[in-house]
């Protein structure tokens, strides 16, 4: 039982034997730093249910406290606030009960229980991945690790977008303008070299349409008449009717991107357990259309086309199958998540990683799935995300003005070289040693920047703030870490010895009682798909640590056990420094 459940039990009884109220819940908050006290008791919402003074009720509490809790050294009320103060040597039970644990916060899975897959990237494979793709392949990616650090067994997954009339742009555009070169003969990675194409074909489309404007067509009509679109619809048909030269080529060019893809994800840092290709999946879906019908679910139109009505759950009628028999979106989707539990018959649930924009679609999705009479629909969860725009404005494909995935993974390095290099912090670096630290400070600023905003909410990304050695940052918090590394290269201590009897100095104390809340944290940050929980814990206990670096000596400590003391403390931080950002990750390099 942690702190806050025994004080709760033993605040619940206080009132139970003064006022005889059986009192459901008591609200605790942390204690202002301008008053003595490690918790603070909430009285105000007792008032509802206990008549009298706030200040007595506080104090009949607090005496109460100190009289059956062994823990509890002393309170003071100050209006409706109960402060608690603890005794060290709760503190130092508690530390020395988690400082040899490596993996303390972090849960191992329960195998009885159910798996969550988790979706994220999802690209279109006519082009490279840009700087939105980031935001979602680190959201997913740290949602999913974050998930298992919670006790949950977790799969990662991706539904690459290989079909449809946009991969037909880039590859009519290659079949029209590239005179047969590949990523080998032109040295580009394949991906940029597809998305090359896209843009081509968006060139070419709009002088179409300014020919046929200028020929009297009207602007509706000349986007529509436009040959170079005529030519790419038909391209998709003889793709779907199984045409041998339109797939070879189609096959060629996307394996192209998946090259180019798997380079991005390995130099971000992100994986996946299992890839589902569009190609394969929108056909699946149509035989719950038929099911949906017979059981009511759907209903058929006079044109033959299938809808559910989901006015009465306050959204509108949902196309499910069009009236030539072919599937949507919608129907794709639902045969996706079926096919997956067939896949992963231990997944329970599962976790989609996708822009705002589609969170009307989710919430069709989940509720069609949930009529259907699918368990598991109840447990399907639309990580929604906000945009991600630059100081220079938004970003567009197909005019090719988007940032490239690679080229801000290579700036950010190159940045971090830079400031570096003005700081003068690497004497003694080989250039190779250089070299990766740039790569592990340019992708923690990138990485820590987004995550450490909700996800909800829409981010203006300025590559050069976020590499700031100050402030909340991932260099800061890095640096943090490595000079943390170096006192305990410094240090000559047994740091598994277990201290008893020691008297807190009140930054020890803080630090201990910030380093107490991980796993909570972890939890907290699992239960609302969060990484900026994880991200902004860690920055506090960082502030915590270097308010306390600041204000007592380590190494220099008055006697052996306070040096031992802190030297251990010092690398309970490090190490929950280093689990925190491996839950979003982001490396932590030794030296800095």
């Amino acid at each position: 039982m942690n702190l806050q459940d025994t004080l709760s039990k033993y605040v619940k009884q206080a009132v139970k034997a003064d006022f005889n109220i059986d009192l459901q819940t008591v609200e605790f908050q942390a204690t202002r730093k301008e008053f003595a006290g490690d918790i603070t008791v909430v009285i105000f919402p007792m008032l509802r249910f206990i008549k009298g003074n706030p200040v007595q009720i506080g104090e009949t509490i607090g005496q109460y406290l100190v009289k059956e809790v062994a823990d509890v050294k002393a309170f003071n009320v100050v209006k409706g606030f109960l402060n608690v103060e603890i005794n060290d040597s709760y503190y130092m039970s508690f530390f020395n009960g988690i400082k040899q644990d490596e993996r303390f916060g972090l849960v191992l899975p329960n195998p009885e229980d159910k798996a969550i897959m988790v979706e994220y990237s999802s690209p279109n494979t006519n082009k490279p991945l840009h700087l939105g793709h980031i935001r979602n392949n680190l959201l997913g990616y740290s949602v999913a690790e974050i998930l298992k650090a919670s006790g949950k067994k977790v799969y990662k997954t991706q539904i690459i977008n290989d079909r449809g009339i946009h991969i037909c742009k880039s590859m009519l555009a290659w079949k029209r303008f590239g005179n047969g070169e590949t990523p080998e003969s032109t040295g580009l990675k394949g991906d940029k070299l597809v998305g090359n194409y896209y843009v081509k074909f968006d060139q070419e489309y709009k002088k179409e349409i300014e020919a046929l404007v200028a020929q009297g067509e009207t602007l509706e009509d000349a986007k529509k008449k436009a040959p170079i679109l005529l030519e790419a619809q038909d391209m998709l048909l003889k793709w779907e009717s199984g045409d041998e030269e339109v797939v070879a080529l189609w096959e060629k060019m996307n394996n192209w991107v998946y090259d180019g893809f798997d380079i991005t994800y390995k130099d971000l840092g992100v994986d996946f357990d299992t890839l589902y290709y569009e190609s394969n999946t929108y056909l699946l879906g149509k035989e719950f259309v038929e099911q949906g019908l017979n059981s009511g679910v759907f209903h058929k139109e006079e044109d033959g086309s299938v809808w559910c009505d989901l006015t009465e759950e306050g959204l509108d009628k949902k196309i499910v199958q069009r009236a030539d028999g072919t599937a949507v979106y919608m129907t794709q989707d639902i045969g996706t998540a079926i096919q997956r539990i067939k896949d992963f018959p231990d997944v329970g649930g599962m976790v989609y990683t996708v822009g705002n924009e589609q969170d009307y679609h989710f919430q069709v999705l989940f509720l069609i799935l949930k009529k259907l009479g699918f368990e598991w629909a109840k447990n399907l969860y639309h990580l929604s995300y906000g945009m991600v725009d630059l100081p220079s404005g938004k970003m567009k494909s197909r005019e090719g003005t988007v940032v490239d995935a690679d080229d801000l993974i290579a700036d950010m390095a190159n940045t971090a070289e830079v400031i570096s290099e003005e700081l003068g912090k690497l004497d003694g670096y080989s250039e190779d040693e250089k070299k990766e630290l740039y790569k592990i400070i340019g992708l923690g600023a990138l990485k820590y920047y987004i995550l450490k905003v909700d996800p909800k909410k829409r981010i203006l990304f300025d590559p050069k703030e976020s590499i700031d050695f100050q402030g909340n940052t991932g260099p800061f918090i890095q640096y943090t870490y490595a000079r943390i590394q170096s006192i305990l290269r410094k240090a000559d201590v047994d740091t598994q010895v277990n201290l008893e009897d020691m008297t807190l100095h009140a930054k020890e104390k803080a630090l201990l009682k910030q380093l107490q809340l991980f796993p909570e944290v972890v939890q907290n940050a699992a239960d609302n798909f969060s990484p900026a929980i994880i991200a902004n814990f860690t920055y506090d206990l960082v502030k915590e640590f270097n308010s306390f670096y600041q204000n007592v000596s380590i190494l220099g400590a008055d006697n052996e056990n306070e040096k031992t003391l802190r030297i251990q403390l010092s690398n309970s931080v490090a190490n929950t420094i280093k689990n925190g950002f491996q839950l979003l990750g982001i490396q932590v390099p030794e030296r800095m």
